[in-house]
């Protein structure tokens, strides 16, 4: 059992499919965590992502709250500071963040529940493409990500394709200000376990990022510059009976001047088809790990249950 969150190169999945396989698979029974190195995505499209980010999180109040929808769930657009809530938790998280989702055909079925994105075009004239980019790269990069672990458990490299082909994934750019009060709180962000299939977390390098080991100690995560964090969420979870765990993480402030410095990072939730049932894999019950739940439950459904919990709806 290592000891230490691993970090892989995805480039042996195409070199040593195998034995690539093999270790996601153990990293992610184990800690329900691992970094991801060799992924392709061009810093300079990172960079220019965050850029934006920052240029729209340091907008006057008023014009960022012009982007928020009143009882859309944070859906689309911006949600502001002091909203969003840890399931159990007794205080909101130190954010505000942003989300775009994915860009529907005027035709789509879907559009009954999936809004159209918003965006500060006036404002922050490069937002759109910096993040329609981001959000293009981390949804192939999930997708490799998805093949390896549907081989790990017997499944067909392509068997999550056409299951997430058209998911209510959601790009999230987040931005912590900087704690002014004299008790810095520990915690920006409470303990919690992400709703979807998978989370990509890029520019983790900043420090704050705790995952809970089994043991049940705080382990921090902050990974190097070229690396994305890939975690498991609730859905697969849910999905594969708790074969690929959903680990508990959260965001504290480092110690320090460092938690007077604001932070930024941006997940991407890689989510299901909003119709796709989530019913127990035959292939990941057996007598020492009986059905945990036999009833099952869409995707929207499930996401729509999860955000009430989470005071978005």
């Amino acid at each position: 059992m290592s000891s230490a969150i691993p970090t892989l190169d995805i480039r042996r999945f195409d070199t040593d499919r195998a034995a690539f396989v093999a270790d996601l698979g153990a990293a992610y029974r184990q800690w329900g965590f691992a970094g991801i190195r060799g992924h392709g995505i061009a810093q300079g499209l990172i960079d220019d992502a965050y850029a934006a980010f920052r240029r729209f999180f340091a907008l006057p109040e008023a014009s960022k709250k012009a982007f928020h929808v009143p009882g859309g769930g944070g859906a689309r657009g911006y949600t502001p500071f002091g909203i969003e809530t840890a399931k159990g938790s007794k205080h909101f998280d130190l954010k505000e963040f942003w989300h775009v989702g994915r860009e529907l055909p005027s035709g789509s079925p879907h559009r009954a529940v999936m809004a159209d994105n918003l965006w500060p075009d006036a404002e922050v004239p490069e937002f759109r493409s910096a993040a329609l980019a981001l959000y293009r790269a981390l949804d192939d990069l999930g997708s490799r990500v998805l093949s390896a672990l549907a081989l790990h458990i017997g499944l067909p490299a392509d068997w999550f394709a056409d299951k997430t082909d058209h998911g209510n994934s959601i790009l999230r750019p987040i931005h912590y200000p900087p704690i002014t009060t004299p008790d810095v709180p520990n915690v920006r962000s409470g303990a919690h376990e992400d709703i979807n299939l998978i989370t990509l977390l890029v520019g983790a390098s900043a420090e704050g990022l705790q995952v809970l080991s089994r043991q049940g100690e705080w382990v921090p995560f902050t990974a190097d510059a070229d690396t994305i964090v890939v975690n498991i969420g609730d859905m697969l979870q849910r999905l594969t009976n708790h074969v690929y765990p959903s680990t508990t993480h959260r965001v504290v402030n480092p110690p320090g001047e460092k938690s007077r410095e604001p932070r930024y990072s941006v997940p991407f939730f890689l989510h299901p088809n909003p119709e796709f049932l989530i019913d127990v894999l035959s292939s990941c019950i057996s007598a020492d790990n009986p059905n945990r739940y036999p009833e099952p439950i869409t995707a929207q459904a499930y996401l729509e249950e999860r955000l009430r919990e989470i005071n978005l709806i």
